[in-house]
């Protein structure tokens, strides 16, 4: 095996203990322990790979689970704060807030009838949370050509 696959194969090891265990308190030094690498050549060739940090994938991780136990409606945004992995609710709702484009208070009164008949995996693909602009925004560009 070439060292460039081996190195993917360490990779894709810590990137799926992340999926596995994202309700654990999980740093970099522990990933990078999973992948055989040092902290520091772990971070820069997982985000070469995955074009995301170690930590940006860890957390869109822990809102996908977030918005799945919100939908629910049983627990409350704390105890799901707590459920995924997160210890601080205002940075668990910063970041939910940055990738959903709605708060988690929002997100967990809203009706979320078009995902209910769906499968999991349906689910997931259709409420994954993606980085960019939040749910209804116009870009700055796009509201500049528009005639006035």
């Amino acid at each position: 095996m070439s060292a460039d696959l081996d190195e993917l194969r360490r990779l894709r090891r810590a990137r799926d203990r992340m999926d596995r265990e994202y309700a654990q308190p999980l740093d970099v030094p522990a990933l990078a322990r999973t992948a055989l690498m040092s902290p520091a050549h772990f971070s820069r060739r997982f985000r070469e790979a995955y074009s995301e940090t170690p930590y940006s994938y860890l957390m869109t991780r822990r809102i996908e689970r977030a918005k799945a136990l919100l939908r629910r409606g049983d627990l409350s945004v704390t105890d799901v704060c707590f459920a995924v992995g997160c210890t601080s609710l205002g940075s668990f709702s910063a970041r939910f807030t940055e990738l959903v484009g709605e708060t988690p208070s929002t997100y967990r009164a809203r009706n979320h009838d078009e995902v209910r008949g769906m499968s999991g995996c349906q689910a997931m693909l259709t409420t994954r949370p993606r980085r960019g602009a939040p749910k209804g925004a116009v870009s700055e560009k796009r509201s500049a050509a528009a005639p006035a």
